[in-house]
């Protein structure tokens, strides 16, 4: 063991371990002097995908939008679409009109932007008038006198009927008496009524006479009266044709007029042909008073003059350009519209006018913004949404239609022709099943719009921050940063990003941080936003959520959780790992312990056969198995068994960043050499035993830092992370400070024997000329207890195969047994 370390790696100074942002760079006091900015900045490929995504016109090419929540991806893109809509020309207006030959079936009408309110107008204003020409109508003299000369025609020709049918039942000595049920016939004598006495006392020949002039009479008399419905129809006949000639003059120059207003479309000359004979047909419903309907209901008002109005589904008299509708609720409803129904005398009514319009209707000829995850959790409403977008058309549909689940009446309004840019809203993993489970999917949503994680932090990129966190503190009225707080901000995105040459583009938990600061700031009076209180912000939210790490802390002080910081151990060496509960993320160690014995190159990993190791974690260690059999047992066999362990781990394990430390921990065990338990690593290993990069290098450090730090720094307390992690350092202010101060150690490593010797202090050891290891290097030691164990294994082999021999020999001159089995 006197071989001098060599191959060491020196540890990191301070300066490594934070990347500053310098306040002098920027030319401001406050946030306040800095003009607005573009929210689309910094999304170059984002932006292209978009532009790409709104001017291509063929079918299938809607958009999917791909990225982190809280990137204000919905502030971006909305930013992005109305500026892209404000060059664009407004979409034409869609109404609904009354189907007069079928009302079930609503009629839907197209006009140019603004034409539907104005159409809607001037059909209130043809009822009013229409009201009032047919009322003056009714009250002219001329109708009058028409009617009176058409019922006293009616009159005239019932009375004449009547005497002729009298005078023939005087001529048969018969009389027509009225009756409170109608007419009737009575046999006369001399004149006389014969009561049925009299008539009974008659002799039998003038009895029979008169019965049989009854007989006769009764036929005239049912002749006159069935002939009675056919003069009444006639009379009606002649009253309606009388109206629909005077109605007619008074309405048709009305209706002339709107037809001559709108004669460029085609559809509404038909409607108004139609609604001028509904009028003729319906006239009595214009001279209804306001108290008739009001006594009797609207339903008793029937047919109602609601048939004659307009439903402006979509207006966009008030618009410029193409509309952007962001859906919150996208329901199967909220989508494709519906049809309300109100109760009337106990029954569900209604009509064209209740059909109200869906995001559909309101986007159309412009974008709807979706988000997918919310989109998808609705009941059918994916499925409505790839069907209108496959039809080119809105079909409203009840959720009950769609389920089949009532039968009830109700309107079937025509579908309106669809043109709209879909742009889906969602994380990348649901772009990524979508695609793989739902062949429609690609043909309906052509554009992948993928925003940035993380932008360069590069010298434009911080001024671009600062100008974004002036637009978002002058948007929601919070005070302004000085430039010492933005400084602050910038570094704090690098730490979320967990990369100290990159920024996050999650500016939802940026901009919470910027709220917070400024209620501190508020609350101290003060006239802006300092450091301090974007630092205060930072501590206060890791503060409320730490109740955890905190206890996992006292545990591990008071050895309920067994982590050593100081002495040496063989087989022992302290793991990082990262637990995230909810919006934080903390690092915390684990003892990592191996044990070796003969056996046939089994490595056993506990925490996969008790299935709490997952699948990246099981491949770190067959690796490391990998990395072991090629370095050490390369021509001969590995004749050693192992098992590894995250000891005191109750949870699941996950991930191959503890492959280094499992590797020092077996080869530790298989050489005897200890390790020092004043040390902490963290990385992943290759076949060649290269560390490679891991995640949530700062918070592991932070981690064992607060351990070490809790019992004391002694100045050889440390951490063994990948080099390649040491352009993610962001570290905390109390560990930069250590550190500078000499008090804890960061320890960059390439590879294995780099952290064998650092951990051992021992050098690791190179292959000679020879292909052999120093004697008494890390890698000697295990070549050579390897060569050991192998040489036990060959020997427990030879005995084994001797006694088996040896038992076959002597199993030919044993006697063979008698029927009693002796």
């Amino acid at each position: 063991m006197s071989t001098s370390p060599s191959r060491i790696p020196p540890a990191l100074a301070a300066t490594d371990l934070y990347t500053p942002c310098d306040p002098e760079v920027f030319a401001f006091a406050t946030t306040a002097e800095l003009p607005d900015t573009d929210v689309t900045a910094g999304h170059s490929r984002a932006l292209a995908a978009l532009d790409f995504g709104v001017r291509i016109r063929n079918e299938g090419y809607n958009l999917f939008v791909l990225g982190r929540s809280g990137s204000e991806r919905h502030r971006t893109l909305e930013a992005f679409l109305r500026g892209h809509a404000a060059r664009g020309r407004r979409p034409d207006d869609w109404c609904y009109l009354d189907n007069f030959d079928d009302e079930r079936k609503p009629v839907a009408v197209r006009l140019p932007a603004g034409r539907g309110t104005e159409l809607r107008q001037d059909m209130l204003r043809l009822i009013d008038d229409l009201r009032a020409a047919i009322r003056a109508a009714f009250d002219s003299d001329q109708h009058r006198s028409a009617i009176a000369e058409i019922n006293q025609e009616f009159e005239d020709r019932v009375t004449s009927s009547l005497e002729r049918l009298q005078q023939q039942a005087k001529e048969r000595e018969l009389s027509l008496v009225s009756t409170p049920h109608g007419f009737g016939l009575a046999p006369t004598e001399r004149g006389e009524l014969l009561s049925d006495e009299a008539f009974e006392r008659l002799p039998a020949a003038d009895k029979k006479r008169k019965t049989e002039a009854m007989e006769a009479m009764s036929a005239l008399l049912r002749e006159h009266i069935e002939q009675l419905p056919r003069w009444q129809k006639e009379r009606r006949d002649k009253i309606r044709t009388l109206q629909r000639e005077l109605i007619g003059l008074a309405v048709g120059q009305l209706i002339d007029q709107l037809k001559t207003k709108y004669a460029e479309f085609p559809a509404l000359e038909t409607h108004f042909e139609a609604l001028r004979e509904s009028v003729l047909e319906n006239a009595k419903d214009f001279i209804q008073t306001d108290e008739d309907v009001s006594q009797l209901g609207r339903a008793a008002a029937s047919p109602s003059l609601q048939r004659y109005h307009v439903n402006v589904l979509v207006g966009h008299d008030g618009s410029e350009g193409p509309p952007v509708v962001y859906e919150n609720n996208p329901s199967v409803q909220n989508l494709l519209g519906r049809v309300e129904h109100e109760a009337q005398y106990g029954a569900l009514t209604t009509n064209f006018t209740m059909i109200l319009p869906g995001a559909l209707h309101k986007a159309n000829g412009g974008y709807l913004i979706l988000d997918a995850d919310r989109l998808l959790s609705e009941p059918l409403a994916w499925g409505a949404l790839k069907r209108a977008l496959a039809a080119r058309e809105i079909k409203i549909e009840s959720l009950g239609q769609l389920l089949s689940l009532v039968s009830t009446v109700s309107l079937e309004p025509e579908p309106i022709p669809l043109d709209v840019k879909v742009v889906l809203i969602g994380e990348r993993y649901v772009y990524y099943l979508l695609s793989e489970h739902d062949p429609e999917f690609a043909e309906l949503f052509k554009v992948a719009v993928d925003f940035e994680n993380r932008i360069e932090r590069s010298a434009d990129n911080v001024q671009l921050y600062a100008r974004l966190l002036a637009d978002l503190v002058r948007r929601e009225k919070l005070l302004p940063l000085t430039r010492t707080a933005v400084a602050r901000t910038v570094e704090h995105a690098a730490r979320l990003l967990g990369d100290s040459r990159n920024l996050t583009t999650r500016v939802r938990d940026v901009a919470d941080v910027v709220r917070e600061a400024s209620f501190w700031a508020t609350e101290g009076a003060a006239p802006a936003i300092e450091a301090e209180h974007v630092q205060k912000s930072i501590d206060a939210q890791i503060h409320r959520l730490d109740r955890l790490r905190s206890e996992i802390l006292e545990e591990i002080d008071r050895d309920d959780i067994l982590i050593d910081t100081t002495g040496s151990a063989v087989g022992q060496v302290n793991g990082l790992s990262v637990l995230g509960v909810g919006q934080l993320s903390f690092g915390q160690p684990s003892r990592i312990t191996a044990t070796v014995r003969v056996g046939d190159g089994t490595i056993v990993d506990i925490e996969r056969e008790t299935e709490l190791g997952g699948a990246i974690h099981s491949k770190g260690v067959l690796i490391l198995s990998s990395y072991l059999r090629t370095k050490y047992a390369a021509e001969t066999p590995l004749s050693m068994s192992a098992s590894l362990v995250f000891e005191q781990s109750y949870g699941g394990v996950e991930g191959d960043s503890a492959s280094v430390a499992e590797t020092c921990a077996l080869l530790s065990a298989v050489s005897g050499v200890p390790i020092e338990q004043s040390l902490a690593v963290t990385g992943s290993v290759n076949q060649h035993g290269r560390v490679q990069v891991i995640g949530g290098v700062n918070e592991k450090i932070e981690g064992f830092f607060d351990v070490c730090n809790a019992r004391g720094l002694t100045g050889k307390q440390g951490v063994l992370i990948p080099r390649e992690n040491v352009q993610h350092l962001m570290l905390r202010h109390d560990v930069v400070a250590a550190v500078a101060a000499g008090r804890f150690n960061i320890y960059p490593i390439t590879t294995v024997d780099d952290a064998l010797a650092l951990l051992t202090g021992l050098a690791a050891g190179e292959r000679d000329a020879d292909g052999k290891f120093p004697a008494d290097s890390v890698n000697g030691l295990v070549e050579h207890k390897l060569k050991r164990l192998a040489e036990i294994q060959r020997d427990f082999e030879r005995r084994k195969h001797d006694n088996r021999r040896w038992a076959r020999r002597h199993s030919r001159h044993r006697p063979e047994p008698d029927e009693n089995g002796e």
